[in-house]
């Protein structure tokens, strides 16, 4: 009793006519086996499920084959039906994957000498070639270049370009393309018609983008979806292949979009709650925003139902391109922050809800007044901190560049009216030599303020830039420029006196900070003018994030 075959081995093309989507390569193989010109090496390159393997299967057995038709395998001769059955010893399918050593291409130099038992020609089929060893391929050349009349070589690989050149010159080369979402679909409705498996247009369509031009690949997905009787709708498609339900990546894409911190945060406490891999919902997210800029251009988003179609339609209006882009590139930087960090839920939170706030949001109405944008951070701050209370240990911890004799103590915030320089005393005990310039130090002292649990802070302070403008002021520069959010955040006095602390350490004598926004060439000074009464985290101890 037979076991069970896969799809993608039971629908293999038997012959040139039964491949899909490569007709420029199977004209022109067939037309040199009928005028007898069959070359004697072979190099079949392209992606994974295009055809590589079962041209190659189908080539040896034509040139073999008792009774050709059109430079067609008869596939019922004696020939044909033995290399079906893999008892043809003259046609030799080899994996460079795991037969790579010298040894084994100086085997076959041996046999090439030897004359087929059965069949006219002796085909070695060498598939993934280009995980050859540097030996092999040399051992290789000569055999490659000049074989015996009897012997053909049939390559294939998705990597040509790991082949030597020298390996490349001496073999005819067909470049098998990427099949056609519409190639795809005829062949699956072909498959599910003998295989009797019910199955909508839409599935089919859903299968044939998520094969990204492979059969083989589209063949796997039909069957993993074909797990009972059940008729296979978009759905089970998406359910089966792992493509996560939108309704979550598109609830705090909307709210981010709508400046909606509340409700940013309350979709976050639901991706939380569901134990989602944040990693991967950071990737979906940015998926998702890229999905809807390409729809936003073109009205294409194949993955999508009329209904998300909709939602996505609704989400865009009086959405600018230039914010989708932006947002991706903010995307892709918190996603590239979270594989550097242990933290990443406490980055997460953070990223999102600072994405709710940029450039634009000052335009937005809804936070048009201090004392809203008040309200606004005073709930974020609530947020981080109860929902980060289990993790934190109120421990100060110094700086890597400070000396072991500095104690980081708490100090007295000095109000403007007695000092608008904000200046911030220097014990005598945090009195350093100078250690470089501010420039080098600074990415030290950023790093440091996300190290001691300053993330609000720390997230408001990435890709700036410090400089000394004389010797009594370092600026402080903001390439990307200052938004509310972050204006009222670098305004509270014990960011500034924090800040004042860390860059007068570092440059071991007392100095002041001032803002500059780079890009409109604006200076913010460093007053305390909009300081926030309400904000929870009103004093200067550093938070110790653990885990």
């Amino acid at each position: 009793m037979g076991g069970y075959t896969a799809l993608y081995r039971k629908f293999r093309p038997m012959t040139f006519s039964e491949l899909v989507g490569q007709e420029h390569i199977t004209r022109t193989l067939k037309n040199q086996i009928i005028t007898n010109r069959v070359g004697h090496a072979y190099l079949f390159n392209g992606g994974r499920g295009t055809g590589k393997t079962s041209s190659a299967k189908i080539l040896a057995r034509a040139i073999n084959c008792l009774n050709p038709k059109d430079g067609e395998p008869c596939n019922e001769c004696e020939i044909c039906k033995a290399a079906l059955n893999g008892s043809l010893t003259d046609i030799v399918e080899m994996d460079a994957a795991s037969n790579n050593s010298v040894e084994d291409i100086r085997s076959i130099r041996e046999e090439v000498n030897f004359l087929p038992t059965k069949a006219k020609y002796r085909v070695y089929i060498i598939d993934e070639v280009h995980m050859l060893s540097t030996g092999a391929f040399n051992a290789l050349l000569k055999t490659l270049e000049e074989p015996p009349e009897h012997v053909k070589f049939i390559l294939a690989t998705t990597e040509p370009q790991k082949l030597p050149a020298t390996i490349l010159s001496r073999c005819q080369r067909f470049d098998f393309k990427r099949i056609s979402n519409d190639d795809i679909k005829k062949r699956l409705k072909i498959v599910c018609e003998e295989s009797k498996i019910n199955i909508t247009e839409g599935a089919l369509n859903i299968i044939a983008i998520l094969s990204d031009g492979a059969m083989r690949d589209a063949l796997s997905i039909l069957e993993r979806c074909n797990q009972d009787t059940d008729t296979i709708d978009e759905d089970k498609v998406k359910d089966l292949a792992g493509i996560p339900k939108t309704i979550y990546v598109s609830s705090i894409v909307k709210n981010i979009l709508e400046y909606n911190v509340e409700g940013t945060i309350q979709s976050i406490d639901n991706i939380l709650n569901e134990g989602k891999d944040l990693e991967n919902f950071v990737w979906e997210i940015l998926k998702y925003v890229k999905d809807m800029l390409v729809y936003k251009s073109s009205k294409k988003a194949e993955l999508y139902s009329e209904e998300e179609i909709k939602e996505m339609d609704d989400m865009l209006n009086g959405v600018s391109s230039e914010r989708l882009v932006n947002l991706i590139y903010s995307l892709s930087e918190i996603q590239n922050n979270m594989k550097l960090t242990t933290q990443k839920s406490i980055l997460f939170q953070a990223g999102m809800i600072k994405l709710c706030y940029n450039n634009e949001s000052s335009k937005d109405s809804s936070i048009g007044t201090d004392s809203n944008l008040e309200k606004r951070i005073e709930k974020i701050e609530n947020y981080l901190k109860s929902n980060g209370t289990r993790n934190i240990e109120t421990n100060i911890v110094k700086p890597s560049y400070i000396s072991n004799n500095i104690e980081a103590k708490p100090k007295r915030v000095v109000s403007e009216e007695k000092s608008n320089d904000v200046k911030s005393k220097i014990n005598e005990n945090d009195k350093v030599s100078y250690q470089g310039k501010i420039e080098d130090s600074w990415p030290k002292i950023v790093n440091d303020l996300k190290q001691n649990g300053k993330i609000v802070l720390f997230s408001n302070l990435m890709d700036t830039k410090a400089t000394q403008l004389n010797d009594m002021t370092v600026g402080i520069q903001f390439p990307k420029g200052i938004n509310a959010f972050g204006k009222t955040i670098l305004e509270k006095q014990e960011n500034i006196h924090e800040l004042t602390r860390l860059v007068s350490i570092a440059c071991g004598k007392q100095m002041n900070i001032k803002y500059i926004d780079t890009s409109t060439s604006n200076v913010v000074e460093n007053s305390v003018e909009n300081d926030i009464k309400n904000l929870v985290n009103d004093s200067d101890i550093s938070f110790n994030i653990t885990d």
